[in-house]
């Protein structure tokens, strides 16, 4: 390899914008699990149940869109969420194509012991709250550019 080459490596791993992606969500992930085991959630499981708590019910296909999760994912997701009795799944009447997810009792209670996870995972940030308002703008507008 001559110099100018060792200089920039367009294959080097530090230098890839989807690495630190990559590396920011996994370490965030990692930052839920402790808040969530409380409540008996694994991260893509509370992703699911703000969704829900947002407006429920909701379509499988409304919620892959919202999660942009496919539904081979969702799937097993739901299942072990109506298996705990936070949620129910049923044919909807008016297209029996549709599946509606719901809360039930027992998963709409579970919001108000929820309401501390942002809270104590904000509070583990290293970034001052102004920075973290542009990165999640930032963000956004690159998941918007992308879909």
């Amino acid at each position: 390899m001559s110099d100018e080459t060792a200089e920039f490596d367009p294959l080097q791993l530090d230098l890839q914008l989807c690495f630190a992606l990559y590396s920011a969500s996994n370490l965030v992930t990692r930052l839920y699990r402790p808040l969530l085991e409380p409540l008996g959630l694994t991260y893509p499981q509370y992703l699911a149940m703000m969704a829900l708590w947002e407006r429920s019910p909701q379509t499988m296909g409304e919620l892959s869109r919202r999660l942009r999760l496919d539904s081979g994912t969702l799937q097993p997701l739901f299942t072990r969420l109506e298996g705990r009795g936070l949620v129910v799944r049923t044919r909807d009447a008016e297209d029996e194509r549709r599946v509606l997810v719901d809360l039930t009792a027992e998963g709409q209670a579970l919001r108000a012991e929820a309401m501390s996870v942002p809270g104590g995972a904000y509070c583990q940030l290293p970034l001052p709250h102004d920075d973290l308002v542009r990165l999640k703008a930032e963000l956004q507008r690159l998941i918007d550019g992308l879909s």
